[in-house]
């Protein structure tokens, strides 16, 4: 009986124990206040952030065309291929030209011998014109034969370089480095110039588009900063400038096509992705502003920034209700309920109370 009694009454003393050490610590830890970060609120130009939603494009997007009519022969590409500047991308049946083209060659060599012999028999008339064996108006006859066979000549050279042309206008090449983002036709269908067989868009080059209301024209400058993510990765945020603006493009909705260049650091982007962005604009005054860190807000609709003020030798803090303004680049803007060069508390505000004292362990470094 005695072995069981003292196991409980140790077992009992090391609880009273651990409870003692755990008072004593929470006592130490009053005493020193709780840890808090706190950054002094101040006065700075006022930003409005506007949401923007776009989609990335390219610079080059082209509906090819075949430069000739014919029966596509040959298919070389598919939607989604990718494809590089002078590739051959569809063929069409090209018999008859290169026929065509066959006959002006031949044409063309007829004509080239013509010229040579006319050439040749010029040159022995003129060898007997010293010994007045021919007569002068025979030689003037061979000069004209010569000069109408060079005409004929070029002519029909000519003619073998346009149906050269011809012969290789029955292959349409890629004018860009892209992907095809669809295809139009099939083997055997009949095509004619005009008519869209491809579609080939640029993936190096690309912009971002986005609608904007007409009422933000006059604050938006070219060059200006451009914040932007996108839907495939929400959590990541990049830096574009502002490259043109469209004045109108949507009379009815009274928008205008913003246009931003992506930047520098850019990740992938493909035409047809969606894009987020928000456009600063300035508000043209000043306010008091604190880190959004430092704001509370409440179901009631309160939004309260916690102060750290000396009372009594000990840090202490109060809750102030604030008018909170225009968030932007992660301030917000307090038009009423604070005082510049107050000593907000940004870290480990969540649970305080009115008068409780804490400690400042680091301040943060104004923005």
């Amino acid at each position: 009986m005695l072995p069981y009694f003292y196991s409980r009454f140790a077992a009992l003393g090391s609880t009273l124990f651990a409870c003692l050490f755990l008072l004593q610590g929470a006592t130490a830890h009053a005493r020193d206040g709780v840890p808090v970060t706190v950054v002094e609120a101040r006065r700075m130009p006022i930003f409005r952030q506007v949401p923007l939603t776009g989609t990335v494009t390219s610079l080059r997007n082209a509906r090819l065309s075949p430069a000739t009519s014919g029966l596509v022969q040959a298919l070389n590409v598919d939607a989604g291929s990718r494809v590089v500047a002078g590739d051959v991308l569809l063929a069409l049946d090209a018999e008859l030209a290169a026929l065509q083209l066959e006959s002006a060659q031949a044409r063309a060599e007829q004509l080239r011998n013509a010229l040579q012999d006319a050439r040749r028999r010029l040159s022995e008339a003129r060898e007997l014109i010293p010994q007045r064996s021919i007569a002068e108006t025979a030689v003037r006859d061979l000069e004209a034969e010569v000069a109408e066979d060079e005409a004929a000549l070029r002519q029909a050279q000519a003619e073998a370089g346009y149906q050269g042309a011809l012969l290789e206008r029955h292959k349409l090449r890629a004018p860009f480095d892209g992907v095809v983002s669809a295809r139009l036709t099939d083997l055997g269908e009949w095509v004619a110039p005009g008519q869209a067989v491809l579609e080939l868009v640029a993936t190096d080059t690309v912009r971002l588009d986005f609608p904007v209301a007409e009422d933000f024209l006059p604050a938006i400058e070219r060059g200006g900063e451009v914040r932007y993510s996108l839907n495939a990765s929400p959590g990541e945020t990049h830096t574009g400038t502002v490259a043109t603006v469209v004045p109108v493009t949507d009379p009815g909705a009274r928008t205008f096509l913003l246009r931003v260049e992506p930047g520098a650091g850019a990740p992938l982007l493909k035409p047809g992705m969606s894009v987020r962005a928000t456009l600063a604009l300035p508000a043209d005054r000043e306010g008091l502003v604190v880190p959004r860190d430092a704001t509370l807000r409440y179901p009631d609709g309160r939004t309260v920034v916690w102060t750290v003020h000396s009372r009594d030798g000990e840090l202490r803090v109060v809750e102030n209700l604030v008018e909170p303004g225009l968030q932007f680049d992660g301030m917000v803007e307090i038009r009423a309920g604070l005082e510049p060069g107050t000593r907000v508390v940004v870290e480990g505000n969540e649970s305080l109370q009115a008068g409780q004292a804490v400690r400042i362990r680091a301040t943060a470094s104004r923005r």
